[in-house]
């Protein structure tokens, strides 16, 4: 049952270490009275705790039930210390300001006993020990041999296998010893007793077995387990089956140990009426910043409520004005004041301008907030009450389907198709042009993707096509695959679905143009339906791709484990269904080999539209969410522009231009003779021959082949390399591409290569400022459809009671939705008094942030007193770890009190704020004519209260903290 093999146990003290136990190795039975005897130091209380999960050993193994405990973790120990030891100490080491009752039932409560199960099984295991009429008692209000008695009862309650007592009769009379080892021997029958003492005449009456330790180490055992006893050979166990796996995963969850918060609160109480006046002025000094911050809130609404009052008195026909994009007229006025206020930093010899407009549109883009108003439209539209508030309701008006499969290898695109551009066929924008046109449907009768949207039109399928195995689909995530009339697939289909391995093409074409020997799959392979239908997919929105880095999105689609992880979290496509074509079908309607529903790509368009990346570039129409840059606009391009140096006549800007056009049909030039394109002109200075020569050298038969070589060599050049003369990097290739350059041509492409790089300089410089990109194209970029979507919205009331009802209707939008979505609008009315209310709120916001200082003060005060509990129940930590408590328990504890002294501190400050309001009001009523009333919002309270907690409870986290970090051993030690 329990095993010690060659327990050590080393302790450090400054420079030296000090061995405890040295080698110690016993066996122990399921049920037999054992006692370690020896002398001072010997070792014996740290063998205990060993044993009990109190203390960890240096070097060995304890097992448990054939269970080694290297491996254990805190939660395991916790666990064990719960369910399978009991511990009896000798100053008995119970809680004092819980009662006998509270006590014994503390180790269930770690156990997740309901309370009627928890009472019960206390009472009976006090009975057991003689205490049932003391249940209510304190520990003060008993004596040693009851206190003990008690300290029996806990440690039998939660029904262990194993009972650590450590000279539980120290510190009794011989009379109540004796009671107390009759009580112990006599439990021995069932359970195994390990006891320590230095007792040996109890020892030898009582015990069934005593072990003598000397120096740390076992000189003389009893009675010790005979080794040549034969096990008998159990039979193998079978592999656990997931059932077995799910009962065992179950069985440690049962097993856990957790205090609940309600027992930590239960305990923190207790603990903190035993200093009633202490906590009471504790919490008197915390809520003074409540009550401070209440009187002013108090005052701020009393005033707003006036300022309320006024306007609804003022009636108005000015519209709810809701626009897509949204900018603080006051902050404009603010920048124009300041503009006409700031000094002229100049001679006033000459007139000159002001860059008020310029100021005014760099706050307007500043102060800029997009509205969702396709949303919010959509809730107008489906409101039935508001035709009947307003007069009228004025309208203005002005997703790429990422498919994915995964495997052990990794993550494989499926849609849109990357297999041609993988081959070396064609670019990326080629391809892209190409899906466009439909030049690859003649050529394939396909485009290059393999996904596509079936009609909404379910009768029209039927008639279309067979259902050969599975169904149509009847979910967004459902497809369909769909065969040709002879049940077959072509291998692009099947090489883009990941069918056929893909990666077997790459680079094929571009290998066969060199010259290489290459295969290509021509093996016809056969499909069952089952293993078709079990085929699955992952959809990625777009803006997955993007991860939020040092406040810009940065594209990580070359980042595999991100992608992984991508996918892995995208929606499961299944194929629920293979179609084929009916026979006497004149067309089909689904141009793919996959069908997915419209409602698929509803649904992305709704994940891409609530994706933060999208909500951001709403938020920020004006800001690249890709550099953080602003957009360039037609305003901030004249400021770009200013920056450079300015053509003073058109003869000069003609000639400029026509230098630029120069310039790049030079570089082209350039470009094709690199290439060995003959459709450029010959430079000057080399004649027909010595161009035809250049050919020849290259290796091409025609000018045509060496273009092609010449641009698929330099495609994926590290331009880098050949401008540093490293050609390392380069493949063999592109190293046979430059041999055959003759020295001018290489020369031209460095001359080339530092051109673009000058320009790509200069262009850095003059543009770093803003992006290259614009709006619509980062919308695109991340898939956003619009499907209605208003530049802005007009609501006229019918009158003012109307408004208020409207304006209700859409807070009650914003209530209901995130914070992204909320419609920001401009009240005209409300607009006049706006003003006011700032002042209001600056003069409160000011004031409330003087007075959260004494809050913070107060908190910090909070902390130091609960640190001082911390040392004050050092004991109290130590015995709850005995019963097997976790360190979150213990923080749990010391959070459950700081909880309450917030909770008190905040409740006490708002009922005396409540209280000051009466004369502070009498007050303002005899010095102003004024009908302001100070009163406290409900909301208000409760959110003090709220942060009165939340601040004391940070307050205690770092003596929360130290009081789960103490040792058990020496917090038991501690008096």
């Amino acid at each position: 049952m329990l095993s010690l093999k060659d327990i050590k146990k080393d302790y450090v003290v400054g420079d030296s270490t000090v061995s405890a136990l040295k080698g110690v190795s016993i066996d122990f039975r399921e049920n037999e009275f054992v006692s370690i005897l020896g002398p001072s130091g010997c070792g014996k209380t740290t063998l205990l705790n060993i044993i009990g999960g109190l203390d960890r050993y240096t070097s060995g193994d304890l097992n448990i039930n054939g269970k080694s405990t290297k491996d254990f973790k805190d939660c395991d120990w916790d666990s064990y210390r719960n369910h399978s030891i009991g511990f009896m100490f000798q100053s008995y080491n119970l809680i004092p300001h819980q009662t006998v009752l509270s006590n014994v039932e503390l180790a269930l409560t770690l156990s997740g006993v309901s309370k009627s199960e928890r009472r019960e099984r206390a009472v009976k295991a006090l009975k057991q020990v003689g205490l049932g009429d003391q249940l209510h008692k304190k520990p003060n209000q008993m004596s040693g041999g009851q206190m003990q008695r008690v300290a029996i009862a806990r440690a039998l309650v939660n029904e262990p296998d194993i009972l650590l007592a450590d000279e539980p009769t120290g510190a009794l009379d011989t009379e109540t010893s004796v009671q107390i080892m009759e009580l112990l021997k006599s439990i021995s029958k069932d359970k195994l007793i390990i006891m320590v003492t230095h007792n040996p005449e109890l020892a030898m009456k009582y015990s069934s077995r005593i072990i003598k330790l000397l120096d740390g180490k076992v000189i003389d055992d009893s009675d010790p387990l005979d080794k040549n006893v034969v096990e008998p050979i159990k039979k193998p166990e079978k592999e656990p089956t997931k059932a077995d796996k799910k009962a065992a995963k179950k069985e440690r969850k049962k097993l856990k140990t957790s205090m609940s918060f309600l027992t930590a609160l239960s305990l923190s109480r207790n603990n903190l009426m035993t200093k009633k006046a202490r906590t009471l002025l504790t919490s008197f000094a915390g809520s003074i910043g409540i009550i401070g911050i209440a009187l002013i809130l108090s005052i701020s609404n009393g005033v707003q409520l006036y300022i309320d009052q006024v306007q609804s008195d003022t009636l108005s026909s000015y519209p709810l004005q809701i626009t897509k994009t949204t900018a603080s007229i006051g902050e404009i006025m603010n920048t124009m004041a300041k503009n006409h206020e700031d000094s002229a930093n100049h001679d006033k010899d000459k007139v000159y301008s002001q860059n008020a407009m310029g100021e005014m549109i760099n706050t307007l883009m500043e102060e800029t907030k997009v509205n969702n108003l396709e949303k919010f439209k959509k809730y107008l539209d489906d409101n039935s009450d508001l035709k009947d508030l307003t007069s009228d309701v004025q309208y203005t008006y002005a997703t790429t389907l990422n498919v994915f499969t995964e495997s052990d290898s990794g993550v494989m695109q499926v849609n849109p198709s990357t297999l041609l551009e993988d081959m070396g066929y064609m670019s990326s924008t080629q391809m892209e042009a190409m899906s466009m046109s439909g030049s690859m449907g003649g050529m394939m009768g396909m485009g290059t993707d393999v996904w596509s949207e079936m009609i909404d039109n379910e009768e029209l399928i039927d008639k279309q096509y067979d259902v050969i195995a599975g169904r149509l689909p009847e979910k967004y995530n459902e497809v369909v695959l769909v065969v040709d009339k002879n049940n077959e697939i072509n291998d692009y289909v099947l090489y883009s679905l990941g069918l056929l391995d893909p990666s077997s093409l790459n680079g094929i074409v571009r290998r066969a143009m060199a010259g290489e020997d290459i295969s290509v799959d021509s093996e016809q392979h056969v499909y069952t339906y089952d293993e078709l239908l079990d085929l699955k997919f992952k959809v990625v929105p777009t803006p997955d791709f993007y991860k939020k880095k040092d406040g810009v999105w940065e594209d990580m689609t070359g980042d595999e484990s991100y992608m992984k992880k991508a996918v892995a979290n995208g929606t499961e496509i299944s194929v629920v269904g293979i179609l084929r074509p009916d026979e006497d079908a004149s067309s089909a309607s689904i141009s793919g080999a996959i069908g997915y529903r419209h409602d698929l790509m509803t649904y992305l368009i709704d994940e891409v539209d609530n994706s933060e990346i999208v909500k951001e570039q709403i938020a920020n129409p004006d800001i690249d969410v890709f550099t953080g840059l602003k957009f360039k606009t037609d305003e901030n391009a004249a400021d770009t522009d200013s920056s450079s140096e300015t053509v003073s006549d058109s003869t000069a800007d003609t000639e400029s231009k026509a230098d630029e056009t120069a310039d790049s049909s030079d570089t082209d030039k350039k470009a094709g003779l690199v290439a060995g394109d003959s459709s450029m002109e010959i430079p000057e200075g080399m004649t027909e021959e010595q161009y035809k020569a250049l050919m020849e050298q290259s290796g091409a038969s025609d000018t045509g082949e060496l273009a092609d070589m010449g641009m698929n060599a330099m495609g994926s050049m590290d331009m880098s390399a050949i401008q540093g003369g490293d050609m390392s990097s380069l493949t063999e290739t592109q190293k046979k591409y430059i041999a055959s350059l003759s020295d001018e041509q290489l020369e031209l492409m460095k001359q080339m290569l530092k051109e673009q790089s000058d320009t790509n300089a200069d262009q850095l410089a003059n543009s770093g400022k803003y992006s290259t990109s614009n709006y619509d194209n980062n919308m695109k970029t991340l898939g956003y459809s619009v499907v209605e979507d208003p530049d802005s919205i007009n609501i006229y009331p019918v009158d003012f009671a109307s408004k208020e009802k409207i304006i209700d209707i859409i807070d009650d939008y914003n209530d209901s939705v995130g914070e992204e979505d909320k419609i920001e609008y401009t009240d005209y009315v409300g607009l006049m008094m706006s003003s006011i209310t700032s002042i209001i709120n600056a003069i409160g916001y000011v004031l409330i942030a003087f007075v959260a200082i004494s809050l913070v003060v107060s908190s910090i005060m909070i902390g130091i007193i609960t640190y001082i509990s911390v040392l004050e129940r050092t004991k109290e930590i130590g015995i709850l770890r005995s019963i097997g408590a976790s360190k979150r328990d213990i923080s749990r504890v010391f959070n459950a009190e700081t909880v309450i002294v917030g909770f008190v501190a905040g409740a006490l400050g708002i009922i005396i704020s409540y209280l000051l309001t009466i004369p502070i009001n009498m007050i303002i009523a005899h010095l102003t004519d004024v009908p302001i009333r100070a009163s406290i919002p409900v909301s208000a309270a409760v959110i003090l209260i709220a942060i009165s907690v939340c601040l004391t409870l940070i307050a205690g986290l770092f003596p929360s903290r130290v009081a789960a970090k103490k040792d058990p051993v020496i917090a038991l030690r501690t008096e």
